[in-house]
């Protein structure tokens, strides 16, 4: 009999691309197996793209408050009678759902108490994500977990900006503006790329972040903006040319790693960098990490100073 196998990883966009590597190792652990993913919408198409999963589904984040909802996720995780369950989200909400499969569990890899491969403690709270869901898999049998792999995703093609080009994400979550360095610092940054040959161009989506670009245009005509004309996929071929890529710790930013682009990434104290920093995944590729516990405070001359050190490798 086939084997099935759940893998659970429902947000953030940051945080499923530092997932890709626990996920292709959970494939190549369980090659005949049919495995699938829970996941939220906005994560569909990228599975499917990995080709690592047989199927997806979307629901996997029901309102607490819409009890029917919730009561139907469990029924189909029941029914879908899973031999293993790989939980790679690791939150409160995941841990309901096991105990919620009371008294037919899975065997599961989480933190969930009474887990058959739990993996808890403090160290765990410490570890950078990528190292944590290593070590979380290690427990459960899986072993060799490489790095982010978004080889598998890609895009239209048709965003063809003027090389050499450098990638510049002033956006982020709407309910989290401290993440952001300012758009008066990043069109200061532009200005210094343009004047040494190499064409910034602007990412983002929606109109808040239309209006990031806006700015950073005001500060220099010659930046380009694709807010609004690139997907994930758009993002990872833009990413795989961009001569750099600087960024607030937000999703396209990880991607543009993901995508072997060399970079910088800038941490506030809304976030810790020694959990989720984005990682090199290739030989040769600098990414440099700066934090200011208020980003107004990061100076563009200490930016300009890691732009300026890529460029001279």
């Amino acid at each position: 009999m086939t084997a099935r196998v759940l893998v659970i990883k429902l947000s953030a966009l940051g945080d499923f691309i530092q997932a890709t590597g626990p996920m292709k190792a959970i494939r190549a652990a369980h090659p005949d197996a049919r495995i699938t993913l829970l996941t939220t919408p906005p994560f569909e198409a990228m599975a499917q793209a990995t080709g690592w999963f047989d199927e997806v589904w979307t629901d996997g984040r029901p309102s607490w408050g819409d009890l029917p909802a919730v009561a139907g996720l469990i029924r189909r995780i029941r029914r879908a009678r899973f031999d293993r369950v790989y939980d790679l989200q690791t939150q409160g909400r995941t841990a309901r759902y096991f105990q919620l499969l009371w008294p037919h569990r899975p065997a599961w890899s989480g933190h969930a108490a009474g887990a058959a491969y739990r993996y808890s403690g403090p160290d765990r709270d410490r570890l950078h994500v990528q190292d944590s869901q290593r070590r979380q898999l290690e427990i459960a049998g899986v072993a060799l977990v490489g790095p982010p792999d978004i080889s598998w995703l890609t895009g239209s093609g048709e965003a063809a900006p003027p090389e050499p080009f450098a990638l510049l994400v002033p956006g982020g979550a709407p309910h989290r503006p401290a993440k952001r360095w300012p758009s008066a610092a990043y069109g200061d940054l532009a200005r210094r790329l343009a004047d040494s040959g190499v064409t910034p161009v602007v990412l983002g989506h929606g109109p808040e972040e239309a209006a990031l670009a806006a700015d950073i245009q005001t500060a220099e005509p010659r930046a380009l903006s694709l807010v609004g004309q690139t997907r994930f996929g758009d993002i990872a071929d833009l990413a795989r040319r961009a001569a750099l890529v600087v960024g607030n710790d937000t999703g396209p930013a990880h991607i543009a790693i993901a995508a072997g682009a060399p970079g910088v990434v800038l941490f506030s104290a809304e976030s810790n960098p020694d959990l989720s920093a984005p990682r090199p995944v290739r030989d040769g590729q600098t990414v440099d990490i700066l934090r200011e516990p208020d980003l107004a405070d990061l100076a563009v001359e200490a930016v300009w100073a890691a732009v300026q050190a890529i460029k001279s490798r």
